[in-house]
């Protein structure tokens, strides 16, 4: 396989992860839109409509790579109960943190238009993540927010 092959092939792989996310994004504002209250509902109304124009668009550069685009669940597993307005708030910030992080790994994986669109989408969701929330983190979609320690970080700590 070539160098070429091989940069499609992890494109393609990222298209797809994100493609998965947003399906997954848009049917969770559909549940964060049954229990959010109203002072919020503008906001998860206007993430729904983001998500799904995000959605589409991946769908089209999936289909532009000549592959068939990842198809949405019929349901999805929520992370913990939804019951009502700040659950909603929570599980909305939740949503666009793993968008944000899906994002980060198709910047990686692009380049040109493609990679100023992903990063553009990374950027959104990271916006959307800090209103719902009200905290944000350095680096949005990278690996250090897990928790654990990079390479790098625990080498500089015992330097």
């Amino acid at each position: 396989m070539s160098r070429r092959d091989r940069t499609e092939e992890a494109e393609l792989k990222a298209l797809q992860a994100a493609l998965a996310a947003e399906h997954a994004a848009v049917y969770g504002y559909g549940v964060v839109g049954g229990k959010i209250g109203e002072k919020r509902r503008s906001d998860a109304r206007a993430a729904y409509d983001a998500h799904r124009a995000r959605r589409d668009a991946l769908v089209r550069a999936v289909k532009d790579l000549g592959a068939a685009p990842e198809a949405a669940s019929a349901a999805y597993v929520l992370p913990f109960p939804v019951t009502d307005s700040p659950t909603a708030v929570r599980f909305a910030a939740e949503l666009e943190e793993r968008v944000a992080a899906v994002y980060s790994d198709l910047v990686r994986a692009t380049t040109g238009d493609q990679r100023r669109t992903a990063a553009g989408a990374l950027r959104e969701a990271a916006v959307r993540a800090v209103r719902w929330n009200g905290e944000s983190v350095a680096f949005p979609g990278l690996a250090e927010r897990a928790g654990t320690p990079t390479p790098s970080a625990s080498t500089a700590s015992t330097a």
